[in-house]
């Protein structure tokens, strides 16, 4: 018989349905996307959403959050970290009023935290980590609901890059029978999951393809001198001219050539790359337009790019691609990604059941599920783990 305080466990696996909450913060680090799901069957074989949300961060967080990505010290570390365990367990109060349900009906969260530092094999780095906080102890405390956390430690131990892990997610409701699918994410980072047709789960393969959303609204920050934080609609691209001299300089980045797995992050694409850019821009008299077009065409370019050069070789068409984050949201970049992909349907994951802006929180509570399940989370064709791992660790509310 399993201890009192894991009876719940029990009760969690026998149950036919569950209500369970993902949580997660992308690499904009501009608030925590909440999602809560109900998941039917063991690997699930249904979710459904229920309602979504998102807790933007205070200004003074979001500012140490970026302060601590690039040059973090441990005490900031350890209050931040407690600081964003309160807004994480807020947006999952929040996630459930807004179902209209009762807290006590949910059985489970799943919390991916906020990313500070990513340091993965093959890194810009020869040590290799990934450290991801928001407190568990007090997402769980405040809520009373048991929390699964730190899901990429488990895949880096077995050898992996610890990312992406929505991947498994993808094939399990994204995959067709007969067409030739990619799965593509655009938030801080890009990345893609490739879906063959008919494909076992061994044969999804998945990676970063560098920058999303990142530059783009690191840029309009800057030029906006923080008034703005991200380019809504794409209104500064569309005002703005293409630098093709630029363009070409920023797809001599090394990390587009590098042979999948791989993952990226803030590291290779945060603050520090974008001082670079502006000094380049302004050495080439660009506007703020310009510079904003360039840098969407980059993520555009760079997409397409890693899909010419990693995936048609292998699978030799892409019957659709579903499109999901911020990006989805922003038709001056979904237009150049069209231009330079005109052979491929370009869909949102909308269409398909899966709200473009909920998708990761979704992801990270279905993944939540697997760990309770005694489930591998990881895809090793995904990360490059030596094999399939449960992922994450989890916390009991008392």
């Amino acid at each position: 018989m399993l201890p009192k305080a894991w009876r719940w466990l029990e009760d969690y696996s026998n149950a036919k349905e569950r209500l369970v909450i993902g949580l997660i913060s992308g690499t904009s680090a501009d608030g925590v996307d909440a999602a809560l799901v109900k998941i039917f069957g063991r690997q699930p074989e249904k979710v459904e959403t229920l309602s979504f949300t998102t807790v933007p961060y205070p200004a003074e967080i979001r500012e140490t959050v970026l302060r601590v990505s690039n040059d973090g010290d441990v005490e900031t570390l350890c209050w931040l970290s407690f600081a964003l365990g309160e807004i994480f367990a807020d947006a999952a109060l929040k996630v459930v009023k807004a179902a209209g349900l009762k807290l006590k009906s949910v059985s489970l969260i799943g919390s991916h935290g906020q990313t500070v530092r990513h340091l993965p094999p093959k890194s810009l780095s020869s040590q290799i980590g990934t450290l991801q906080i928001a407190s568990p102890a007090v997402i769980a405390f405040r809520t009373r609901i048991p929390v699964v956390s730190d899901f990429r430690t488990k895949d880096m131990a077995a050898g992996g890059q610890g990312a992406p892990l929505v991947p498994l997610v993808d094939w399990l409701l994204l995959r067709h029978k007969r067409k030739n699918r990619i799965a593509l994410n655009i938030g801080g980072i890009a990345n893609l999951t490739v879906l063959p047709a008919g494909s076992k789960a061994s044969e999804v393969f998945a990676f970063d393809t560098g920058p999303g959303n990142m530059l783009i609204d690191g840029a309009v920050r800057h030029f906006s001198e923080g008034r703005e934080s991200f380019d809504r609609d794409g209104e500064w691209a569309k005002r703005g001219k293409v630098d093709k001299n630029l363009l070409l300089w920023l797809m001599r980045h090394p990390f587009l050539s590098q042979q999948p797995p791989k993952s990226t992050g803030r590291e290779m694409f945060g603050e520090n790359f974008l001082r670079q850019i502006l000094e380049q821009a302004a050495k080439r008299g660009l506007s703020a337009y310009d510079v904003i077009a360039t840098l969407t065409a980059f993520t555009a370019a760079s997409i397409a790019d890693a899909i010419k050069k990693f995936v048609l070789p292998k699978i030799g068409k892409i019957d659709e691609l579903i499109a999901s984050g911020g990006g989805a949201n922003n038709p001056a970049l979904m237009a150049m990604l069209q231009e330079q992909l005109p052979e491929v349907s370009i869909r949102r994951s909308d269409e398909f059941g899966l709200n473009a802006d909920a998708k990761e929180a979704i992801a990270f509570a279905i993944l939540a599920h697997r760990t309770v399940m005694g489930l591998a989370g990881n895809l090793p064709s995904a990360t490059g783990a030596k094999m399939p791992v449960i992922l994450g660790s989890i916390t009991l509310p008392q």
